[in-house]
């Protein structure tokens, strides 16, 4: 079951990941479906340890915001993860960005979860 859950994750990822690349051109993917699955799997990563760490931290400033600076953790994730992956793979060309593609990924992602969970396939919640 995990295996299957971290599976549906990384295509999620991987989907959310094109669909950002196609609609801004500030961020680039420079290959292939292996380099796509690399950094969705860092990309997932960075999510599940680094992201909980960042918010918690500046819970203040996320509860002062009503929430809005998720918003910037998520861009600071996509930086994250182009620095890890590197230039030559994965580029987002500034801050700006990188926020305007954590909000579209984050809605990419939503609408993907959203079309899997009515046709039965996604169980990871």
């Amino acid at each position: 079951m995990f295996i299957r859950n971290f599976i549906i994750r990384l295509v999620i990822n991987m989907i959310a990941l094109s669909i950002t690349a196609s609609l801004l051109p500030g961020i680039q993917i420079n290959g292939g479906t292996g380099t796509l699955l690399l950094i969705a799997f860092v990309f997932g990563i960075v999510n599940a340890f680094v992201k909980p760490i960042i918010a918690i931290l500046t819970c203040p400033m996320v509860i002062l915001s009503l929430g809005l600076f998720i918003l910037v953790i998520n861009g600071l994730m996509l930086l994250l993860t182009s620095s890890l992956v590197g230039a030559e793979n994965f580029t987002v060309d500034g801050f700006g960005t990188a926020f305007i593609g954590g909000i579209v990924m984050g809605l990419a992602a939503m609408v993907i979860e959203f079309v899997l969970d009515r046709l039965g396939l996604d169980e990871s919640k």
